[in-house]
């Protein structure tokens, strides 16, 4: 079956990710040692905990045409549907963010798991944008790609630091 997404959904599922992203960044920061790192990651959790506002805000803004649902659901089964896709796709794997942040070893590997993840992010909302209809919602999507942008590029800024150490 194809689902059609619109912006509503995709808000739904951005606000996954970014809750994933702050419990991440949160565990990591328990176990790896670089000051800079830390402060970098604590700065990233607050900034997911930002982003997850702002989401369910422009998500409350959004018109009714753009949370209507695309497809028949007389069960609910999309919300579940979302979950699963944030939860699959971004930020977690099916063994939980905990199993990843069990295989951190330092900084850098730490470090690598977040550029992944934000990757993971971006490529995930450009499929996204693909999905939803009409050019309202693909612009509010497009929102949600700078953001992730943004903390790969600091990612990938501090890995390079980090490893001329």
């Amino acid at each position: 079956m194809s689902y059609g997404f619109n912006a509503g959904e995709v808000f739904k599922v951005a606000i996954q990710i970014e809750e994933n992203g702050r419990k991440f960044y949160e565990e990591s920061q328990k176990i790896i040692e670089g000051a800079q790192v830390k402060a970098l990651f604590a700065e990233l959790a607050q900034q997911e905990i930002e982003h997850k506002k702002k989401f369910e805000t422009l998500q409350a803004q959004l018109p009714p045409q753009s949370t209507a649902p695309t497809v028949w659901d007389p069960e609910g089964e999309m919300d579940q549907y979302i979950k699963m896709m944030a939860e699959d796709h971004v930020f977690v794997s099916s063994a939980g963010v905990k199993s990843q942040v069990d295989q951190i070893r330092d900084a850098t590997d730490a470090l690598k798991l977040a550029i992944e993840f934000e990757k993971d992010s971006i490529l995930f909302f450009l499929s996204l944008e693909d999905a939803v209809t009409g050019k309202k919602d693909q612009e509010l999507i497009k929102s949600l790609v700078k953001e992730e942008q943004e903390h790969l590029r600091r990612l990938t800024l501090e890995l390079r630091k980090t490893s001329k150490k």
